[in-house]
């Protein structure tokens, strides 16, 4: 009994094995074909560019001016002016820190755009598995009632049955065909949904086996993991620091902007040149602008704050959520380990021993039992991989 507990163990692990890889097979397979992703790719690639923008001091400003002198004894007069405007220095430093983090922000919205995208095709994959294991057993019960039908139609042209217990097999018959039809129904909506999520391209996922992939032994330990590598609390945290560089970014451009340039002006015979230079008075321009970038950290910090309290409940409950259906499932799947009961069922009702009424009610029972263990198993695994999603 050990040895067989022992290879039916084994068998079982090399199935999710199996499964697993061929989820992670149709995963890379999105990846690469998935056309969101590529548009979220490009736009991410435009926003770095965009950050990069405004970092430079502004234009140079030319000015020629030619004025016709009056009366005409007094000559004509040329005026040329170059000047440049500058922020005060450390405005500049603290423009290319902010472009860094934006860049670096674009980069952590694509993954978690990615993370997500990646995260439906999983769950997509593990819904159609689990039609795929429902389809297996709604086969073997339509199977089962195609013959308890024939069975009937045969005792009752033989005068062994009646008309009522005829009409109950071939309830039972179109009962297994209705479900059968609703299991290739969703079967062939999902293909389609993956579909659409592999860039137009047809999916190859035929396996019954519903991946189940470890959890971790200490939620606690592996949370503080999983705060870090999330996207999403990275993409607000870089937020956080550009809300604070803001509040040094306007504090500079609150300080006097310089000028400096070159002038020329010729009247009749006299030419006059030389440098200018200038300082602007921050008076009005940038009123309020520190105390409104103060008030955007105070409220990125309570943005933070909330995501991670808001990401550490999700993540427990989906914790909870896939470790106790992980237990009902592998209890389910225990009891019907004991074995089938369907020979035993058959032989006592081919031998009078039981009703047909008895025997449907048994049966039905048994595939209860079977799609309880395949739906605990598959919340169980939808349920892990949204815990898993960031470690992908």
């Amino acid at each position: 009994m050990k040895k067989l507990s022992t290879t039916i163990l084994l068998c079982v692990v090399a199935l999710s094995l199996s499964a697993q890889r061929e989820v992670e097979a149709v995963l890379r397979e999105v990846e690469e074909n998935s056309l969101t992703l590529r548009a979220l790719r490009a736009q991410a690639e435009a926003q770095k560019l965009g950050s990069q923008t405004g970092l430079y001091p502004a234009n140079p400003e030319v000015e020629y001016s030619y004025l016709w002198g009056s009366p005409s004894p007094i000559g004509n007069r040329t005026d040329v002016s170059v000047r440049q405007t500058f922020d005060f220095p450390t405005a500049y430093a603290h423009r290319r820190r902010i472009a860094g983090l934006e860049s670096v922000g674009a980069e952590l919205a694509y993954r978690a755009e990615r993370m997500a995208l990646l995260l439906e095709a999983e769950q997509a994959c593990i819904m159609l598995i689990y039609y795929n294991a429902l389809a297996q057993e709604c086969a073997a019960r339509l199977r089962s009632a195609m013959q308890l039908a024939e069975m009937y139609s045969a005792r009752l042209a033989r005068g062994d049955a009646n008309a009522m217990e005829s009409n109950k097999a071939q309830l039972n018959l179109a009962a297994a065909q209705r479900e059968a039809d609703r299991i290739a129904a969703e079967q062939n909506a999902i293909r389609l949904e993956l579909k659409q999520l592999n860039g137009g391209k047809d999916v190859a996922l035929v396996g019954s086996e519903i991946p189940k992939t470890p959890l971790p032994d200490s939620f606690e330990e592996w949370y503080a993991q999983a705060e870090s590598a999330n996207p999403h609390l990275q993409r607000l945290s870089g937020q956080l620091d550009v809300s604070r560089r803001q509040v040094k970014l306007n504090a500079a451009l609150g300080l006097p902007k310089l000028s400096a340039g070159y002038a020329s002006e010729k009247v009749g015979g006299e030419h006059f040149q030389g440098v200018s230079a200038g300082i602007s008075i921050p008076l009005w321009e940038n009123k309020n602008r520190v105390r409104q970038a103060k008030a955007q950290v105070v409220a990125s910090e309570a943005t933070l704050s909330n995501a991670k309290v808001q990401l550490y409940g999700k993540l427990q409950r989906l914790y909870l959520r896939a470790a106790a259906l992980r237990q009902s499932a592998e209890a389910y799947r225990n009891a019907l380990a004991a074995g089938n009961s369907e020979p035993l069922l058959k032989k006592a009702l081919a031998a009078g021993e039981i009703s047909l009424l008895t025997y449907l009610q048994e049966m039905d029972y048994y595939y209860y039992a079977v799609s309880s263990a395949l739906e605990a198993e598959k919340d169980a695994a939808l349920a892990a991989a949204e815990l898993l999603a960031a470690e992908r």
